[in-house]
Parts: structure tokens; sequence; C-alpha cells
């Protein structure tokens, strides 16, 4: 197990609305020195309580995407998205990421908790060029609120599981998105944010896609036009901008054939 230092300084986060304009490229950003270590058993990072609750409240949605598993095979060198149900609710990301072959594995309401738990089960049935995760409900303003380190935690045991089942593979961590819904917890999400970010610029073959800034305005705050009437979905102009900004990551660090 490894975790990363927490002393930065976290930048402000501002943008601008891109819908209409070209996207500007994101600017590179370092990358850890490639290894071949893996390891062997990764150090679960939950207890038996947590399990159960957790299988409680998902496990029949994890028995809908076991199914889905069976009944349509993986394409080839397709990239396995896992996460929250932004990822579940993209109808179009076939489209959006074009000409990447997504394997979308997302479940509504997940946090790095449950998504431990169900790791192995949501990574180890699939071949796959890369993964991608977007988990973005770990800070909703709730008592069970997790800190960056615990989250970090938790998502370096869901890398690990990756790592173990495809050693080659690499892994991609989505920035959790500014949202209206959640504006009240932003200053700590954009911790966790700033903690993810450190850990995928201090972990070999693992990258982070920030996408933050790109919905937010001249002010600082979260562009209606990119979210649903629930203020925390994307709406498809949302969808659209973050297939790019996924995209753009993808064309930075994967084999071209």
């Amino acid at each position: 197990m490894r975790l990363p230092s927490f002393g930065f300084l976290l930048v402000a986060v501002l943008g601008s609305s891109l819908f209409g304009q070209d996207l500007p490229k994101l600017s590179p950003l370092p990358v850890a020195v490639p290894t071949t270590e893996v390891t062997a058993n990764p150090e679960v990072p939950f207890d038996e309580a947590v399990k159960a609750a957790a299988e409680k409240r998902w496990e029949k949605e994890i028995n809908a995407i076991e199914a889905r598993d069976k009944l349509n095979p993986d394409p080839e060198d397709g990239i396995l998205f896992i996460g929250s149900s932004s990822i579940r609710l993209w109808e179009t990301i076939a489209e959006d990421i074009a000409p990447y072959l997504p394997i979308q594995r997302g479940y509504g309401g997940s946090n790095f908790s449950n998504v431990a738990v169900f790791a192995k089960r949501l990574i180890e049935p699939h071949q796959y060029k890369a993964m991608v995760v977007f988990v973005a409900n770990d800070v909703t303003g709730r008592e069970t609120d997790k800190t960056p380190e615990e989250v970090i935690e938790l998502m370096d045991y869901v890398i690990e599981v990756s790592r173990k089942h495809q050693p080659d593979a690499p892994v991609f961590v989505i920035e959790i998105t500014p949202t209206a819904s959640r504006w009240k917890t932003w200053s700590e999400i954009r911790q966790v944010n700033a903690a993810i970010r450190e850990y995928c610029l201090t972990t070999p073959n693992v990258h982070f896609i920030p996408t933050a800034e790109y919905y937010l305005d001249a002010e600082g705050n979260p562009i209606p036009e990119s979210f649903r009437s629930d203020k925390l979905h994307l709406t498809r102009s949302g969808y659209k901008l973050w297939g790019r900004l996924i995209k753009q990551r993808l064309d930075d660090f994967l084999p071209t054939n």
C-alpha cells in the first residue's frame, strides 16, 4: 500500500465555458517512472461490516452488470469504464469517445468504499486496453464523508486489482466534477481532487484526467448548461465535453494502431 504526501498547495480552480469553441489541448502532466512491480495480493482496505453493507445495498446492480458481462462480449482493445452513475447514464459514450471502444460498467451511488468491495467482480471479467475510473460520491456533505487519505487508500486498492489482473494496462482517473448540488462541499471535494492528482503523478502507469475547470464559468461557478435539472449529472453537451477531455488524455498515453 502506498499513500502520497498531502503537503501541497491547492490551486483555485477557475475556467470558462468552452461550448462552441475548440477545446484547448490539455497541458502535459509529469509521468511517474514505469515499473513492472505489481502487488501480489493487495491489502483489503475494508472490513466485513463494510462489505456486508455494500452487498446489501448494491448486490442487485452488480448482479445486473455480471449478467451483461455474460451476454455482451468485450470489444477487442476496449476501454473499461467503472464508477458512478455518470458512467452508467452516459448513453452516448460510444459516440463521444470514438474511435475508442467502451466497456461501460458504472452503477448509481457508487463510492470508493463499495467500488473497492466489488473491484474484482467489476474488473477481472474483462480484458481491456486501459481502465478509466470516475467515482464522485465520497464527499457529499454527510458525516460519513471520506478524507482525502481514505479516498486514496481505497482507490489504490482498486487500481492494484487492475494491475494484478492486467499489469500493463494503464489506469486513468477522472477528476470529480464541480456541481451546484454539492457546491457547499466543493472545497472538500477539491482537496480530494488534489490528492487524486498527486497520487496519479507519483504512481507509474496511472494518469489524471483534469476536467473540473471546464465546467466552471468565469466567476468560478458551475455552468448550468452542463448539468441536468438535478444539478448533478451531465447533459448531452456536458457529456460531449467530458468525452473530448477523456479522449485527449487517452490519446496522450495509449499507443496508436
